[in-house]
């Protein structure tokens, strides 16, 4: 079960306890969310992923958003430090913001469950897979097939952290 806590909407004007928590279900699937907010997680839209840095702070760094199933993905560089970060502390906030309307959003608290390298012989491929994939979503069916931003400087491999969803927050509509 997913925890979603529903922030009031203030589409109607200024209420009591604006911006506090209206109503709280549970889901039993990302699947189940409202369209309202899901299209938030299908559309190419940029998202900030909160993590733990080594000195006690947030790292906050605006990312691709994918999602498979009920499985948040999170696919970095090996060489990053943030890859070090999450792997210290495996928890994830990650904030989908509408751009034409920033009163429309969506946080979710995620939980790695599994890390897969690109190397690893059995999944790797699918890292590399899922990469493409959301290569080709966020730049367009253009930009190739192909992820084309490695770093040329030496053989840059990928990490993709298989995340469970603990946690959703919702507010407000496209429009």
């Amino acid at each position: 079960m997913v925890k979603v806590s529903k922030f009031i909407d203030l589409r109607e004007g200024v209420v009591a306890d604006q911006f506090s928590v209206g109503d709280r279900d549970e889901i039993t699937s990302i699947s189940d969310l409202d369209d309202t907010y899901k299209q938030l997680m299908d559309k190419p839209l940029a998202c900030v992923m909160a993590v733990m840095g080594s000195n006690g702070r947030p790292n906050l760094t605006p990312m691709w958003f994918d999602y498979e199933g009920d499985k948040v993905l999170v696919n970095v560089a090996e060489h990053r430090k943030k890859t070090d970060w999450i792997r210290a502390n495996p928890q994830i906030s990650i904030l989908i913001m509408n751009p034409e309307n920033m009163y429309h959003w969506m946080s979710l608290k995620v939980t790695v469950e599994r890390e897969i390298s690109e190397d690893d012989p059995d999944e790797g491929q699918w890292v590399t897979d899922q990469l493409n994939r959301i290569w080709q979503k966020y730049m367009g069916p253009d930009a190739g097939d192909t992820y084309g931003i490695r770093d040329p400087s030496f053989e840059e491999r990928r990490v993709l952290f298989e995340c469970s969803v603990d946690r959703i927050a919702t507010f407000g509509v496209p429009g």
